[in-house]
């Protein structure tokens, strides 16, 4: 969930009886599970705020894509699935044009330089 495994559960769990005692420890799970529920209500509420105030075309609008690495990730891979459009497309050309395929290097063998690249 948030990275927390058994062990480290175990270790929280120990010291919240040592220091809330554990006739208490039940009241505060009860005061914690009611503060997720106002927070995702809040959650949620903003969400469909949001949605309303973006129109229908964002009916869909989850407020998980606004996180911007969601955003950065799609926006990575719809580049890559058109740069390997792009590439078989201009497989074809070249096989049409007669061009050699580019091929992987063999072992130890050095890479092209183009100084005026550099």
């Amino acid at each position: 969930m948030w990275g927390v495994g058994l062990s480290e559960l175990a270790v929280i769990a120990f010291v919240a009886v040592l220091v809330f005692g554990p006739e208490r420890i039940p009241v505060l799970a009860k005061q914690a599970g009611q503060w997720i529920k106002v927070a995702r209500r809040f959650a949620h509420q903003a969400r469909d705020e949001l949605r309303n105030e973006l129109g229908p075309e964002y009916a869909d609008l989850e407020l998980r894509d606004l996180d911007p690495r969601t955003v950065v990730r799609k926006h990575i891979i719809e580049a890559m699935n058109d740069a390997e459009n792009d590439d078989e497309d201009d497989d074809d050309r070249s096989s049409r044009r007669g061009r050699r395929k580019q091929r992987p290097l063999d072992e130890g063998e050095v890479p092209p330089y183009d100084l005026d690249a550099t």
